[in-house]
């Protein structure tokens, strides 16, 4: 009776064992269904929509952020303010600048893994300012104002922010553009969150406003899942939204592997 009732025990923790281990795993392979999205310079948050629906379509909860682009601290405040509202495991998603941002944001706890567009992936004593010198874009130099902000010739800003987008539609952002201060560009990023969290690198390969190249070496350098765009422009979250959202619903899907 005494073997019976001891089997018996020790069938229940096996199987209880093995219900446990079940459900970790499974845990563990659950897709992320977080995704916060974070514009780059002199854009705002409206030229995610593309891949805004696709995402949403295919299930995930996606949030914007729509940072004031007046110096790198609000920047990044702007982000983290977003990440506190997520209500679980998120992937944090940067385009240009944008990636500056995130390399900074994403060591909160929230982040499980970094998705790069054709984005800055700086390490700590780097800036944007100084590697675009080291690996120069193509684009005409930007314009400033008396106080301090950046942007983009509009009649240059087609050509070098937008070449694969409608000329109408590179037309309309051109007037439309965030004026961003100077100062983000010379921002450095003590802990850069690539160095601890998984991340997917998107090279868009006609890109004038960042290098292909730099961008390949920041890829390359965080061990990132790679892809490269071919013909794409700077403004590759828009007009390769399909190829943009895969990669995000890749991370999605292997961030917590």
């Amino acid at each position: 009776m005494r073997n019976i009732l001891n089997r018996t025990v020790l069938s229940s923790v096996v199987a209880s064992a093995l219900l446990l281990t079940a459900a970790t795993v499974s845990a563990q392979a659950a897709p992320v269904r977080n995704i916060v999205l974070v514009h780059g310079a002199f854009v705002g948050g409206a030229g995610w929509r593309p891949v805004y629906d696709i995402l949403t379509k295919d299930g995930y909860h996606v949030t914007l952020v729509q940072e004031p682009l007046t110096s790198f601290p609000e920047d990044v405040a702007a982000a983290k303010r977003i990440l506190a509202l997520q209500d679980g495991p998120t992937v944090l998603v940067g385009h240009s600048y944008g990636g500056a941002i995130i390399t900074e944001a994403g060591n909160d706890p929230h982040v499980a893994g970094l998705v790069y567009i054709a984005a800055h992936a700086l390490d700590n004593g780097e800036t944007e300012a100084g590697n675009g010198k080291k690996l120069p874009n193509t684009a005409h130099p930007f314009a400033r104002t008396p106080d301090g902000f950046l942007y983009i010739n509009p009649a240059n800003y087609p050509a070098d922010f937008a070449a694969d987008l409608p000329r109408r539609q590179a037309g309309f952002e051109a007037r439309a553009q965030m004026l961003t201060s100077a100062s983000v560009f010379t921002a450095n990023i003590a802990d850069p969150a690539w160095k601890t969290k998984p991340s997917w690198y998107m090279v868009a390969k006609a890109d004038k406003i960042i290098s292909p190249d730099l961008e390949r070496m920041y890829a390359a350098r965080a061990h990132s899942h790679t892809v490269e765009i071919e013909g794409a422009s700077h403004s590759v979250y828009e007009s390769h939204p399909k190829q943009v959202a895969a990669l995000i619903e890749q991370a999605a899907r292997h961030a917590l592997d």
